[in-house]
């Protein structure tokens, strides 16, 4: 469904559980665009909530403090990149990852950008982000709404994306499931087990 929805749309948002594959598909679509010319650079962010956004005490360059947050975004990104041709994509900025308050002021023309984990998006750095969309720009957006880890009593952006946007024409919401889990058998028994509760 995301895979048809991303090629009707320019801007999609998934929601889903964990195992989905929402974030490996995602860079599927992007890693194909950015190999057939779609566009000319692959951007990805995500909330660093567990940073609080706050990357600046943590030791080492931008990247060092970010690749603990981006690693599955990193994984899915080794499976479809060589390694060598990956370091020189990172090094030539063709594929940007960046903490999502680094979007603040930008256009992203002629990209396909994706924001993974925006359950932990506020809804002021949802408008914020979607209003980066540039010309030629594909845009995913990826969640797991079980997933929250916001402050209590602090709405997420996706859920009021979602809400908002669903009507839009060229906005696409995809809303994925337990039955759409492909990790180990067990991960649906697990997701279905907490949603119980």
């Amino acid at each position: 469904r995301l895979v048809r929805s991303a090629e009707k749309n320019d801007l999609v948002l998934v929601s889903g559980p964990a195992g989905t594959g929402k974030t490996f598909t995602a860079v599927a679509l992007a890693v194909r665009a950015l190999k057939d010319k779609q566009v000319r650079r692959i951007i990805l962010t995500r909330p660093a909530v567990e940073a609080g956004e706050n990357l600046g005490f943590l030791p080492g360059d931008m990247r060092d403090k970010l690749d603990p947050y981006m690693q599955p975004i990193y994984d899915a990104l080794f499976d479809m990149i060589p390694p060598k041709r990956l370091t020189e994509y990172l090094e030539n900025r063709v594929i940007e990852i960046a903490p999502l308050a680094y979007m603040r002021g930008r256009t992203l023309d002629h990209a396909y950008v994706i924001l993974d984990e925006a359950q932990n998006t506020t809804e002021s750095q949802m408008k914020m982000f979607l209003t980066r969309m540039g010309m030629s720009a594909k845009f995913i957006i990826t969640g797991d709404l079980t997933q929250v880890d916001l402050p209590l009593k602090k709405a997420s952006g996706l859920v009021m994306a979602m809400r908002r946007l669903k009507d839009i024409d060229g906005i696409g919401i995809v809303e994925l499931d337990s039955s759409d889990v492909i990790r180990h058998r067990l991960v649906k028994k697990i997701v279905d087990a907490f949603d119980k509760k």
